[in-house]
């Protein structure tokens, strides 16, 4: 078992006293409908971590629009949560995948090894008859050690040199064709790519919200080499992780997530921008 678990999995593991379920639905067009959809409805024991209030920092000139969380605040949350380092946590969103990706990576940073993420989300577990409840449960707060894993972040000097020529790593836009071409730009002020990104759309590794297994997903990363690095981004560093995660399953072992992605690359008037 790597990053992913089936409902068959947790629905047979949900009342082991060592495993938290983490909610993290989100809509980008609307911030408080995750939450809303939580209080109506979640899978029992759920604990909700927000995108922009748990799993994102403040915004500012340079960072992205989902910059890293404070990571006093975020563990805290994960304490308040009653999750230590042994405990099993897995994690789930409606069915994107790309916001429990999020999450995921987010544990993966501060050393925790045994998360992973419910494929298929929410609208998997209620298909396959899954009970839920609208209570919101109460731990006892627990104490967390976290060994932040710095070997997954991408810095942006490490980007500026690939986009430079000065380092010849393969670095991953993760978003739509559309926007890596520069066709649309829907949120950022500049449209176009980074210099020397390659585009692999993540949605090409979520099919129908859940993640493509084996030959398919190897596939897609065929023509890169599983022995060396890679860097991934995305608009804000949150659809750029199931990218991450498939990497991983796919067998590579050097990745990393550059957090702030394509919102940080513009916030700089000095960057440069490709097109087609």
């Amino acid at each position: 078992m790597k990053a992913i678990v089936d409902t068959d999995w947790l629905r047979e593991h949900i009342h082991e006293e060592n495993l938290r379920v983490i909610d993290s639905r989100f809509s980008l067009g609307n911030p408080s409908e995750g939450r809303e959809r939580y209080k109506e409805s979640h899978i029992p024991g759920a604990v909700f971590f927000d995108l922009e209030k748990d799993l994102s920092g403040y915004v500012k000139k340079h960072g992205g629009r989902h910059p890293l969380p404070n990571m006093k605040n975020f563990l805290r949350k994960v304490e308040d949560s009653g999750i230590d380092n042994d405990t099993t946590v897995v994690i789930y969103d409606e069915k994107e995948g790309a916001f429990s990706g999020r999450c995921w990576w987010l544990f993966q940073y501060i050393g925790h090894e045994k998360v992973y993420i419910l494929n298929g989300g929410f609208a998997a577990w209620k298909e396959a008859g899954g009970k839920t409840e609208s209570t919101s449960p109460v731990y006892p707060p627990k104490s967390y050690r976290p060994s932040f894993n710095e070997d997954i972040v991408a810095s942006l000097d490490e980007v500026r040199s690939i986009a430079s020529g000065d380092q010849n790593i393969p670095l991953i836009d993760s978003r739509s064709r559309e926007r890596y071409l520069g066709h649309e730009e829907p949120i950022d002020r500049i449209p176009g790519h980074i210099p020397r990104a390659i585009n692999l759309p993540w949605t090409d590794g979520v099919k129908g919200g859940y993640f493509i297994q084996g030959e398919e997903q190897n596939e897609r990363f065929s023509h890169l080499n599983k022995a060396e690095q890679v860097i991934v981004y995305c608009g804000s560093g949150v659809t750029a992780t199931p990218n991450f995660i498939a990497l991983k399953e796919a067998g590579f072992h050097h990745v990393k997530l550059y957090v702030g992605s394509y919102s940080d690359w513009v916030s700089y008037e000095d960057h440069k921008v490709d097109k087609e």
